[in-house]
């Protein structure tokens, strides 16, 4: 592990939440991205979460939570779907970098979970709908299946050998929902 500035996920997630609420009412990010903080990043990069977000252009991570420049280790994939690739990632971010929390963050107004209950995608669009129906079954409420959806890719975390070892550490991973037209993201979803 590099990381040498672990902080605990109760830690991180209390960071998440009041970036959140400074976020509700900014006008700008607040994050450092200031030069400074570019170059203090150069030796290694220390985040403190591990965020699994939609590809969305609404919902981005580092604003949502007033993140700077390394805070935050970002997935992106549409409809914030969970395969090897993502596994790896957090897995590296767990073991390599002492990350302890582990976020799916879903949104309202999701269009890749709006496809999945109301139409069959060709191409390569289908892979990522075809994961979304697995996790909602015949769900048509959309924020029902938004909720769904961040579960089952809690569950496809959870169910990894290496993430288990890294919970014995203490690593917890948690589902949230952002609001998009408020910001607000729900950390207690249903």
């Amino acid at each position: 592990m590099h990381n040498e500035n672990i902080i605990s996920a109760d830690e991180a997630l209390k960071r998440l939440k009041d970036g959140n609420a400074r976020y509700l009412t900014a006008k700008k990010c607040g994050g450092d991205i200031s030069p400074e903080r570019r170059r203090a990043t150069l030796p290694a990069q220390t985040p403190y979460a591990v965020i699994i977000s939609c590809s969305d252009s609404r919902v981005v991570p580092e604003y949502v939570f007033d993140a700077g420049i390394g805070d935050l280790f970002v997935i992106r994939v549409a409809g914030n779907v969970i395969d090897d690739h993502q596994l790896g990632s957090v897995e590296y971010a767990a073991e390599h970098l002492g990350i302890r929390l582990v976020v799916v963050l879903g949104h309202d107004h999701c269009g890749a979970v709006g496809a999945a209950i109301s139409h069959d995608p060709e191409g390569y669009v289908k892979f990522i709908t075809d994961e979304i129906k697995t996790a909602i079954g015949t769900e048509t409420d959309e924020y029902k299946a938004t909720c769904l959806n961040v579960k089952h890719s809690i569950s496809l975390i959870e169910s990894s050998f290496e993430i288990h070892r890294e919970e014995e550490h203490g690593l917890k991973v948690v589902g949230a929902v952002c609001r998009i037209e408020s910001g607000k993201v729900e950390f207690d979803i249903s």
